[in-house]
């Protein structure tokens, strides 16, 4: 079953493992401790490695707006098409 973690408990997550890492614990160790995959752990650090709390709910906010963004353009876009072609008298 898919756990559905928040960017909060990411970064808590990837900040607990570079503590264990900084005592010289192996990362196979560490992402058994913090119950993840080994594939899931680089992806986080790739994705929010560095990055403080505040700044990835900022992330997710941007994202949100882009994807809206996107679909207000694709649905303005089809509607025009619909106009070009009814202007065409191709009905």
């Amino acid at each position: 079953m898919r756990k559905g973690f928040t960017p909060e408990q990411i970064i808590k997550k990837l900040r607990e493992a570079e503590v264990l890492l900084s005592k010289g614990e192996k990362v196979e160790q560490v992402i058994r401790k913090l119950g993840i995959s080994d594939v899931t752990y680089y992806r986080w650090k790739k994705e929010y490695g560095g990055m403080q709390v505040e700044q990835a709910r900022r992330l997710k906010e941007i994202e949100q707006e882009n994807a809206r963004l996107k679909k207000l353009v694709a649905d303005l876009s089809l509607d025009n098409s619909i106009l070009k072609e009814v202007a065409r008298g191709n009905f």
